[in-house]
């Protein structure tokens, strides 16, 4: 069973910074596609970011600018650098990896709480 982790969540003023990880217990990370998700209270869970196993990358236009996903295949790790926290950033913030081997499977982490608050 694929179990993701994820860290680094807390409170934050606005403008302030946060950075996220996520780690993986599978073999399978180095050729998953992994993403950051996040739901706001009352809204839809929404793709912040995600990054494909050759390292391409993907973003919400909300988040253009200001967060960074990378990976570290060697750590089984994925990251969110965010800079510029605004309150509407508030969210549960989920790890997902998508990995696919004759058909697609998706994973999920528990989530890690992100408040941005003065």
């Amino acid at each position: 069973q694929v179990q993701l982790v994820e860290s680094g969540g807390g409170l934050v003023q606005p403008g302030g910074s946060l950075r996220l990880s996520c780690s993986a217990s599978t073999r399978m990370f180095a050729i998953s596609v992994m993403g950051w998700h996040r739901q706001a209270p009352g809204k839809q869970r929404e793709l912040v970011a995600s990054i494909t196993s050759g390292g391409n990358t993907n973003y919400a236009d909300s988040v253009k600018g200001r967060f960074t996903i990378s990976r570290d295949n060697a750590k089984n790790t994925v990251y969110l650098e965010m800079n510029s926290l605004k309150p509407e950033d508030t969210a549960v913030y989920y790890c997902n990896l998508a990995v696919t081997v004759f058909r697609r499977t998706d994973y999920w982490g528990q989530g890690t709480q992100v408040t941005v608050s003065s």
